[in-house]
């Protein structure tokens, strides 16, 4: 987790500490770093250290952006294998924009934070029709529900780089586009029998949430400097 979040490895952590212990690491522990090019481009944070405040957010967001994808996967085996938690597993992952509204809330206010709950809601719920259209093999509900997901990202992007100079709007479209390409990957992997594939497609999916986390906890960081 260390490596992704300094874009390096474990080999450049190790070889910056000789005779640390990867598998027994402890809070305060020191450790050098040499971060990665994307790193820095990507500006995370702008100081070396960071504020009890500003862990919090980034405990709080990375957290949202797990529940997210972990959520969306329960629900998508669900809906595939037709289980008899399938209305629960969903009005879970119906949870998660309106605890994205509570953290937004904070910052944007009722209004900014209610459109985007009613947004990222939309985002799950055409997700929902496009997987139920694919298993039912209608192959033209699924192109609709495809490109209504599609035009739901980049209002999502839109929105989110109006209310916040910080990010981009680039740059939440690619995030975007690249999360729903592999959440419908994952879709298909698991209608198909591909098990494994979906697996392992899973663990790329959180660490791109991750990102997406990262991304939005450095916007409010920078919008909001006197609250971190």
């Amino acid at each position: 987790m260390i490596g992704q979040m300094f874009d390096t490895t474990i080999d450049e952590i190790m070889t910056a500490n000789p005779g640390l212990d990867p598998e027994n690491l402890t809070v305060g522990q020191v450790i050098c770093l040499n971060p990665g090019l994307e790193y820095f481009s990507s500006a995370r944070y702008d100081e070396n250290e960071i504020s009890k405040s500003q862990s919090d957010l980034s405990d709080y967001i990375r957290g949202l952006w797990e529940q997210h994808v972990t959520w969306t996967r329960l629900t998508i085996l669900s809906l595939v294998f037709d289980l008899s938690d399938t209305e629960l597993v969903t009005n879970r992952l119906l949870r998660n924009p309106k605890d994205f509204e509570v953290l937004l809330r904070l910052f944007y206010g009722d209004e900014k934070a209610s459109a985007f709950a009613d947004l990222f809601t939309k985002h799950l719920v055409i997700a929902a029709e496009l997987i139920k259209a694919a298993k039912a093999g209608d192959n033209n509900a699924a192109a609709d529900a495809e490109k209504s997901w599609y035009a739901n990202a980049d209002q999502i992007a839109d929105f989110l780089t109006g209310i916040n100079p910080y990010w981009s709007q680039e740059d939440w479209k690619t995030m975007l586009y690249k999360h729903l390409a592999m959440t419908k990957d994952e879709a298909v992997n698991i209608l198909t029998g591909k098990y494994l594939d979906s697996i392992n497609g899973f663990d790329q999916i959180e660490e791109q949430a991750l990102l997406m986390a990262d991304m939005m906890i450095n916007g409010i960081v920078n919008q909001f400097p006197d609250v971190f």
